[in-house]
């Protein structure tokens, strides 16, 4: 197997690894500043952010590996990517910018302004994770027109800030203490029932929404291999709400709302890969059509070689050094 068929599957999986990793980072702290309205007080809402503080902006980092992956690596389907969704990158750009802008201000500001940009957070935390969703609905049509595709983008737009919040809830689960703890419980179980009903409907309209996608699910032996992913979906699901339902969330359990949570991204991203490959962009790009020269791949894996182990290691040293529960935000 020469170097031309394999280095284009390689990239492609770790794009996916990258977008995967920044849904599930910054997913967290998306939904954390999505529940922020619901704190009971200004000083949960200051422990709150406090949670995400030392993360939230190099989690974003994976984003900017996923797409510049996609550029370098798939020219021609980063080029029909961005044009197609040039307006929803845009909002999210802007979302991003505005909660960046609202954390720092936030803390520095007048306690008459501080609303003001707690609400800009929880705007920014909202255009980007709708924004996200809507990305995705459209991706997995292959940018399809018509009613039905504008509607499946839709409903992911509204079904992945659900998610979010539920990461985000289980997130401060397992980072607070005392009664914002227990409302952090109650949100997760609050979300579950949107997070399940969005997983359902999700289910059920995209096999109608792409042909490619109904016959990769459906026809034998395919519909073998895929069966485990829905499955493990569902005893995932199970088993976060029997878990939510425990008082031990409260103690040495607290982590594990959170990794069923991932898990379920990490389902969830597998069926997705499962049916788009080997596209790049549904129906119209095969990654092997989208790929770069085989010479410049080796060059930008090269890059990658050197690049995304520096990534997961500041990743790894960062939540390590700031793992345990989370203290009252300061700033020196």
């Amino acid at each position: 197997m020469n170097a031309a068929h394999w280095l284009p599957p390689v990239f492609l999986a770790l794009m996916g690894l990258a977008m995967l990793a920044y849904v599930v980072l910054d997913g967290y702290d998306l939904g954390v500043g999505l529940l922020l309205p619901r704190a009971g007080s200004e000083a949960d809402k200051d422990l709150m952010v406090a949670s995400i503080g030392p993360f939230w902006d190099a989690n974003e980092t994976w984003l900017v590996l996923g797409v510049g992956v996609l550029l370098i690596a798939f020219p021609k389907a980063h080029g029909l990517v961005l044009t197609a969704l040039y307006l929803p990158v845009a909002v999210m750009l802007i979302g991003l910018t505005l909660r960046g802008v609202a954390f720092d201000f936030r803390s520095k500001a007048e306690a008459h302004h501080k609303g003001w940009w707690n609400a800009a957070f929880v705007a920014g935390s909202g255009l980007a994770a709708a924004a996200q969703g809507w990305m995705l609905g459209r991706y997995i049509t292959g940018f399809a027109e018509g009613g039905a595709a504008q509607g499946f983008a839709l409903l992911i737009g509204l079904a992945l800030p659900a998610a979010y919040v539920m990461l985000g809830a289980s997130w401060l689960l397992m980072k607070t203490e005392g009664p914002l703890q227990q409302r952090a419980r109650l949100w997760a179980r609050q979300a579950w029932w949107p997070v399940l009903l969005g997983i359902g409907l999700i289910s059920i309209a995209t096999p109608i929404v792409s042909a490619t996608v109904r016959e990769r699910w459906f026809a034998l032996p395919e519909f073998i291999a895929l069966l485990p992913i829905p499955l493990c979906t569902l005893l995932a699901l199970g088993a976060q709400r029997a878990v939510l339902k425990s008082d031990r969330v409260l103690g040495r359990l607290c982590w594990l709302p959170f990794a069923l949570s991932v898990l379920l991204f990490v389902l969830a991203s597998l069926g997705l890969a499962y049916s788009l490959y080997p596209y790049v962009v549904m129906d119209r790009l095969t990654l092997w059509q989208a790929a770069s020269h085989v010479d410049s791949l080796i060059v930008i894996g090269i890059g990658c070689a050197i690049t995304v182990p520096a990534i997961v290691g500041y990743t790894v040293f960062a939540y390590r050094v700031f793992w345990g529960k989370a203290t009252e935000l300061h700033y020196g």
